[in-house]
């Protein structure tokens, strides 16, 4: 088949949607389909893909909202002329931490689904949690709790897992299906991540979960690659051969299922590669090299680096690295991000960004020596609430100047990132790239100021959804054999946006910052 023929493809099953990317053999994108949740299918009365629960706690998603998001995306593609006999492989990504539980008898009905009916149809009757839990789900403290001391401490559960018990990932959430649904539980035959999941409907049987997001379990034993006897122990049950055995994230899992060649006239050798988080996914789309670090800018913020000598801490987290088997993916997750940032620019900016941006201008790096913290909600990293303002002499203030304040949140977060990156193994280098993403990326004052904290060039890169592209470069890549960078050498380059300021490399003192955030955490009268 000529190169012209050859397409892969890329899905993400995200919060909100589920989103698809093709590209050609030069790796150029050549068409791109979503379906949203709440707007097209507003039958599931989802609001952001979610349905928080009456304890404000507990957060699902319809399963079979998925699986139907699923059927009218590839309708879609059909309905524009998509061919799908050029598809050589496929891989995807999706929403970190959720679960799914299927139906004993699930896996004969998947070995037996007519061409002419959707598979919502078909599998109405496969899953034994009908809502399944997702990454926004903060109700299983107790089973944290459980975990931890089972294992010997937060500390020794990180070492192991590469991360403390959280509330939102699987293991947890699979203990709390346990105890609270055991007749569920009991018929249940297979649990998927949602990425598996996916996987799944394109294989017509069970996907394998890759390295790289079953890290996000506390389950994986992130150096031997396998599950850790105690901490499924202190899950559940029998749930080693609910789970199957996790494979590398560049694994070839299979081939696309009958039902899709029979419906969609899919290429019967297409082949099908592991699917993995979103994050994971992301960092495929990026590209990014030893010494990099991507910072997102979203609702809530993220960062994430590869590390070959990872340093796991109860704050943030070490998942295996989708791209690398010989290294690690290190992420730090912060709540309050974009929504902060919206506030302090509307109370001190006239809701302008104009005004925003103007405020960093006029002010130099370092602030003076003001610094400040802004949790309007509970943190993830650290652990806080509240505002806590410092002057240069590390007395507490009640209040900034206008100009002062803005500098002082964008400085503020910045520094967080970048403590808490370093405390996980990032070591800045002189070539050393920041790549910038989310929805703070396009303003240009912002990212000086991440380029002056972190002392180095930063980045962008023209993508609309940087998972689907990685996953579409990963479907391209496992088939192959061979590493990750040699076949997506060509594959779009960042940006050049924005040097470090020459008075920057003077200006943090980052063991001051973190002396003052440590100041917080221990206070007794921490301000609100």
């Amino acid at each position: 088949m000529a190169a012209e023929d050859k397409c892969y493809l890329g899905f993400d099953l995200s919060t909100q949607q589920l989103k698809v990317t093709a590209i050609d053999d030069e790796l150029k994108v050549i068409s791109e389909f979503k379906m949203s949740f709440d707007e097209d299918l507003s039958e599931f009365g989802t609001s952001g893909g979610a349905e928080i629960q009456s304890d404000k706690l507990t957060v699902t998603a319809p399963v079979l909202m998925w699986v139907k998001a699923f059927d009218l995306v590839l309708e879609k593609m059909k309905n524009s002329k998509f061919d799908f006999t050029k598809v050589q492989s496929l891989s995807g990504s999706a929403q970190q931490h959720g679960s799914v539980y299927w139906k004993d008898g699930a896996s004969d009905t998947m070995k037996n689904m007519p061409a002419n009916r959707y598979l919502h149809y078909i599998l109405e009757s496969s899953f034994s949690v009908k809502d399944s839990p997702i990454w926004m789900d903060s109700s299983t403290s107790s089973e944290c709790q459980n975990l931890e001391k089972a294992i010997g401490g937060p500390e020794r559960l990180a070492e192991i897992t590469g991360s403390r018990a959280y509330e939102r990932f699987t293991g947890n959430q699979i203990a709390k299906i346990y105890k609270k649904y055991p007749q569920q539980y009991k018929d249940t035959e297979r649990i998927s991540l949602v990425s598996s999941f996916l996987a799944t409907l394109f294989l017509g049987s069970y996907a394998a979960i890759d390295y790289s997001d079953g890290s996000g379990m506390n389950l994986l034993d992130i150096r031997r690659h396998v599950w850790s006897e105690k901490c499924l122990d202190a899950c559940a049950p029998g749930l080693k051969e609910k789970l199957g055995n996790p494979m590398p994230s560049h694994a070839v899992l299979g081939t696309i299922s009958p039902y899709l060649i029979e419906r969609y006239g899919f290429n019967p050798d297409c082949k099908i590669v592991a699917f993995t988080g979103d994050n994971a996914g992301s960092m495929a789309g990026l590209r990014i090299e030893e010494g990099d670090i991507v910072v997102s800018l979203g609702t809530s913020d993220t960062v994430f680096f590869s590390v070959k000598d990872p340093k796991p801490a109860v704050d943030g987290h070490i998942f295996c690295n989708p791209v690398d088997c010989e290294s690690y993916m290190a992420l730090v997750c912060f709540k309050n991000g974009s929504l902060t940032r919206e506030r302090i620019r509307d109370e001190c900016a006239n809701g302008s960004w104009d005004e925003f941006s103007k405020a960093l201008k006029e002010t130099t790096p370092g602030n003076s020596g003001y610094i400040g913290f802004y949790y309007d909600v509970l943190e993830i990293t650290p652990a806080a609430i509240g505002i806590h303002r410092f002057a240069p002499e590390n007395c507490k203030l009640h209040e900034f100047p206008k100009e002062v304040e803005i500098r002082a949140l964008i400085e503020g977060q910045f520094m967080s990132k970048r403590l808490y990156a370093e405390a996980l193994g990032f070591k800045l280098r002189k070539e050393s790239k920041v790549l910038a993403t989310g929805g703070a990326s396009v303003n240009l004052d912002i990212l000086q100021v991440l380029s002056d904290v972190f002392n180095s060039p930063v980045y962008t890169i023209k993508t609309s959804d940087s998972a689907c592209l990685g996953s579409a470069f990963r479907a391209k890549q496992g088939p192959t054999g061979k590493a990750f960078r040699d076949v997506i050498k060509t594959g779009p380059e960042p940006k050049l946006v924005v040097r470090p300021s020459p008075e920057s490399e003077k200006a943090y003192c980052v063991s001051r910052f973190q002396m003052l955030e440590h100041s917080i955490m221990h206070s007794c009268d921490m301000p609100e």
